[in-house]
């Protein structure tokens, strides 16, 4: 694999407008939610490994002296990753409603643009981060708001734990559930995902001779970059063909990192970034899970958008994590899931950029 050797300003590959499709693992997977229904019209499909529902953070509503925000918290902790009992487990059939509401509204996009698209939703039995009764709720979520059962590949039988599965010898064991979340299970569910969405695509490449590209994201962000919790640089794999101008309207792939799993990652240790043990993996999640072989052989762009951790006062999302319960909606003026969210905006203008 090329890489590109400095900076560069993401470029415009004339892609698909329509045939673009989304995936994520964890924070990345709630937020391939998010924007999969902020921007249906974009998408032909999403894999979403061990995510929740379109605004789960808000199934259940707080009264009394509790904050909106202390009760997404409250809701993302205890509702849509470790609900005590499937009883708690997020309502699907109310965000089901939430999101036909948040349409009319015009917030996101019309949901009868999800009708046709094509799902690829994962919870590994060993997870103990993001329960399956909560993934469960995803596969549910989605077909009261019209998509085809037939669509949807709803996986929940191979005892992995919290992670993306790679068939690289290096990674963790299946069941681990712990940092850098990648977990070797003898295939690469990148795979999996993209042949599901797309259907039949040629074998991956051996040997990547497209180019990895690292791009400076805060012009997409404007001033709306304090709120971000978006890292400087993002990432591409742009492949040989497309570089060369040989391919008509290629398809993009947006590939979502979890927690902890951005390329700059730091822990954070009583507020303060302990960069003197800096975990060694930032890079794994956009070299080795697999995406950019078969991308190489299949002419499809995919693009690495990278969150960063944050806890200044301000912002607190120490972990890294994508915004799926509303971190960022206390200073932006639109809510975190909705088409002028600060990150789904960003990212979306990162397509548009591609599509151009």
């Amino acid at each position: 694999m090329a890489a590109s050797g400095k900076i560069v300003q993401l470029g415009s590959y004339a892609a698909s407008k329509q045939k673009n499709s989304i995936s994520g693992l964890s924070s990345g997977a709630f937020m391939t939610v998010q924007l999969h229904l902020a921007r249906s019209a974009s998408f032909a499909g999403a894999g979403i490994i061990a995510g929740g529902p379109f605004r789960c953070a808000e199934t259940y509503q707080a009264g009394g002296m509790v904050t909106p925000q202390d009760s997404r918290i409250e809701n993302s902790l205890y509702i849509c990753m470790n609900p005590l009992i499937p009883a708690t487990s997020p309502d699907a059939q109310r965000l089901a409603g939430m999101a036909r509401d948040t349409a009319q509204a015009g917030l996101i996009d019309d949901v009868a643009n999800l009708a046709d698209d094509r799902l690829y939703i994962f919870t590994g039995s060993e997870d103990d981060v993001v329960y399956s009764d909560v993934v469960r709720r995803t596969r549910e979520f989605y077909e009261m708001l019209g998509v085809k059962r037939e669509n949807i590949a709803y996986h929940d039988n191979i005892p992995a734990g919290h992670s993306i599965i790679t068939d690289n010898p290096e990674d963790s064991e299946l069941s681990t559930n712990q940092p850098p979340y990648i977990n070797n299970g003898g295939f690469m569910q990148s795979h999996d995902i993209l042949r599901h969405i797309y259907g039949p695509l040629k074998p991956p490449a051996e040997q990547l001779t497209g180019q990895l590209q690292c791009f400076d994201q805060t012009e997409f962000l404007g001033d709306d970059a304090p709120w971000a919790s978006m890292s400087k640089f993002g990432y591409a794999y742009i492949p040989s063909r497309v570089l060369a101008g040989e391919v008509a309207e290629p398809r993009v792939h947006i590939a979502l990192h979890g927690c902890k799993q951005g390329y700059n990652y730091t822990d954070y240790v009583n507020g303060r970034a302990d960069i003197a043990n800096q975990p060694p993996y930032g890079n794994r999640y956009f070299t080795t899970t697999g995406y950019n072989h078969i991308a190489e052989s299949n002419d499809i762009i995919v693009l690495y958008p990278q969150a960063e951790g944050t806890d200044n006062g301000e912002i607190q999302n120490p972990d890294g994590c994508w915004d799926w319960w509303g971190y960022s909606t206390r200073y932006a003026e639109s809510p975190y899931y909705s088409r002028e969210a600060v990150q789904i905006k960003a990212i979306h203008k990162m397509l548009d950029r591609l599509c151009a």
